[in-house]
């Protein structure tokens, strides 16, 4: 959903979907100014042994905003988005980018795990998808 949808995240789902009230509580205490990043949505999933799509749809059921993408990508104030291009694409880089691609983009969760496997930082891939013009989507979280 976009920036206008602020605030309406919820109508993203069928109108009678429900939170589990542990996962709602887990997320709650991880909450600040109606605001839980990307990095605490995944800790909570980590610890509940819980699909990250599943904390994510909580997250919008429960009308929180989700900020500080871990791809740097959404939810760093004024400024939206903190990533940059990367100056170079090292190769094993960018073949795996362009052999994950569905539709001409490259999917948050396949963004993490070729940054697992190339041992590298996620915001790398990201800068390297800045510079390629490849566009992050869907989001893990449902965010965008």
């Amino acid at each position: 959903m976009a920036h206008q949808d602020k605030g309406k995240y919820f109508e993203k789902h069928p109108k009678d979907s429900q939170v589990d009230e542990n996962l709602k509580k887990a997320i709650l205490a991880l909450t600040k100014d109606n605001d839980i990043t990307c990095k605490k949505a995944e800790q909570i999933a980590g610890e509940k042994a819980m699909d990250i799509a599943q904390v994510g749809k909580a997250i919008d059921v429960l009308n929180i905003n989700i900020v500080e993408c871990q791809l740097g990508l959404f939810g760093y104030g004024d400024t939206k988005k903190i990533v940059q291009p990367a100056k170079e694409v090292a190769a094993d880089l960018k073949k795996r980018i362009e052999q994950a691609l569905q539709n001409g983009k490259l999917s948050c969760a396949s963004a993490w795990k070729i940054a697992a496997d190339l041992n590298i930082p996620r915001m790398r891939v990201c800068a390297a998808c800045e510079t390629l013009k490849i566009k992050i989507k869907p989001c893990q979280l449902g965010a965008f």
